[in-house]
């Protein structure tokens, strides 16, 4: 017998309550938390610890990082947000899954490497140890598990510091999954491209598990949605199956999507490092000749 869910206290009661707009004062704290750490980083520290001769921050990750900051805008608040808090479960799915697999390599690379490293300089002896690869991927799929759980899903709906706190342990959970990837923090190794490709590839294939309970269980596994009203008149049996082929389709869709972006670098690279060692050889033995014609006699 199942666990009677507790009551959301003011709940919407019907679709125009959920998709009727208002600000969500959490999510615009976070987001000028995040400008303002990035701008004044940028601005009081650069002259001190930017490399010289080189910018402070290209025109590519100032977009990077922005679009990171407008997506979590977009997918925190109105109207994903509240969609996913007030009617279906599958609106919180494609939030943390920006949560996962968007928002954090976008603000990584969006931050320069130099502004990183003095950031994270306080917590870098930790995070020698978290970000190491297996200890990285174990965290974060741990989390994810962790709220998939219906007794997180409960706390997030009537609980609103809990939802924020959960969120924000998901983001630096992942971000610790981004880090052995993406290469951005100075005194933390990124893996080599091989095994950047099998580590992308294992992380692909862990959500698929708690995505199939999603799609395959036989009854609702957040009950709890059944207080509130069904946008599109989507029933909550539904919501969670679709929620599961989010997770598996749309978090495996992302991640092939870098695993390709890395496999077709990697090639370059080494098409083009075979190449240089061709043309190397090819003037080695070119100078060689040479060498010997200007010897004979």
């Amino acid at each position: 017998m199942s666990a009677v869910p507790p009551v959301i206290v003011d709940a919407p009661t019907t679709v125009a309550e959920v998709l009727a707009f208002h600000v969500d004062l959490d999510v615009i704290a976070v987001v000028v938390a995040l400008l303002l750490i990035f701008h004044l980083g940028i601005r009081r520290l650069g002259p001190r610890f930017a490399p010289p001769g080189e910018p402070a921050v290209t025109r590519r990750q100032s977009l990077r990082y922005h679009a990171g900051v407008l997506i979590l805008l977009f997918v925190s608040g109105w109207p994903i947000g509240d969609i996913g808090v007030g009617s279906l479960f599958m609106a919180h799915m494609v939030e943390h899954l920006s949560l996962s697999f968007v928002i954090p390599p976008l603000l990584i690379t969006g931050t320069p490497s130099w502004l990183l490293g003095v950031l994270l300089k306080p917590v870098m002896p930790v995070l020698r140890i978290m970000a190491k690869p297996m200890v990285a991927l174990f965290v974060f799929n741990a989390v994810l598990a962790a709220m998939m759980m219906p007794a997180s899903v409960n706390l997030m709906l009537t609980n609103e510091p809990f939802h924020l706190a959960s969120h924000i342990v998901l983001f630096a959970s992942a971000s610790l999954m981004w880090f052995p990837i993406l290469g951005s923090v100075p005194g933390l190794p990124a893996l080599a491209p091989f095994y950047r490709l099998g580590y992308l590839f294992l992380q692909s294939l862990v959500p698929t598990i708690p995505a199939t309970f999603l799609t395959l269980g036989a009854r609702p596994l957040y009950p709890i949605y059944e207080q509130l009203p069904r946008l599109w008149g989507i029933p909550v049996y539904e919501d969670q199956v679709l929620s599961g082929l989010i997770m598996k389709i749309g978090g495996g869709l992302l991640l092939w999507g870098f695993i390709t972006y890395y496999f077709f670098t990697w090639h370059a690279q080494e098409h083009d490092l075979s190449l240089r060692g061709s043309r190397d050889g090819v003037q080695g033995t070119s100078k060689e000749i040479s060498r010997k014609s200007s010897t004979r006699p």
